[in-house]
């Protein structure tokens, strides 16, 4: 009679398959084993980044400066940022001074040159000129003047005598052609010497030789010799 009782199933298996799906099964087991693992620690890891994150914004909070947005840092890491400072104001323009005007100095102005005139005054030292014109007032006063003698005509006719040397010599007793015309030579050295500021004018101006001429009625030779009367 023919035995039918069934074999177990693992005696239909050969022992070395056997021994590869257990080991399989062993490696699948760790390898699931391992990756639970490491979600859980990532987990872990995950709770205490986002923990960090917090304390550290909260830290950041307190101290008064901002935090980056979480999307524009790493995950667990809070970037921290100074606050900017704010732009200082520009200030306005102060207004440009008012330029002072510089003093105006007066214009020197410079001395009016004395006049001069081509004329010399009849009292002051001249050189004599021949022929010698009398000055105007001398002229007025040397117009024609009727004598009965020619040595009394007034001295006042000679050439570079005038008002002060007229007065000067008349302080003296000369006052006519007459009274010069008479003196030595010795006398007229005498009286030029009395004269001051005009002493030399006596000879310089010929006054003898002209009132020699003339008290001797010889008024063309005067005239010839000192100019027009």
């Amino acid at each position: 009679m023919n035995d039918t009782t069934a074999a177990p199933a693992t005696s239909l298996i050969p022992d070395g398959v056997a021994a590869i799906t257990t080991i399989h099964f062993v490696l699948i087991a760790i390898v699931a084993i391992a990756a639970i693992a490491m979600i859980v620690i990532g987990i872990g890891l995950k709770r205490r980044r986002t923990h960090a994150a917090r304390r550290v914004e909260e830290n950041a909070q307190e101290a008064g400066m901002a935090v980056r947005e979480p999307d524009a840092a790493p995950i667990g890491e809070a970037a921290l940022t100074e606050p900017k400072p704010a732009p200082a104001p520009t200030p306005a323009p102060s207004p440009a001074p008012t330029p002072v005007p510089a003093p105006v100095m007066p214009t020197p102005t410079a001395p009016e040159a004395p006049v001069v005139t081509d004329e010399p005054l009849n009292d002051e030292p001249v050189a004599a000129a021949a022929p010698m014109t009398a000055s105007p007032a001398a002229e007025a006063s040397a117009a024609p003047v009727d004598t009965a003698r020619p040595e009394d005509q007034p001295i006042t006719l000679l050439k570079g005598l005038g008002p002060k040397l007229t007065q000067k010599l008349a302080e003296h007793g000369i006052t006519t052609v007459g009274d010069l015309a008479g003196l030595s030579d010795a006398q007229a050295q005498a009286l030029d010497a009395q004269l001051g500021a005009f002493s030399g004018r006596m000879a310089r101006d010929r006054w003898l030789e002209q009132a020699r001429l003339l008290a001797a009625g010889d008024r063309a030779g005067f005239e010839a010799v000192f100019g027009r009367l």
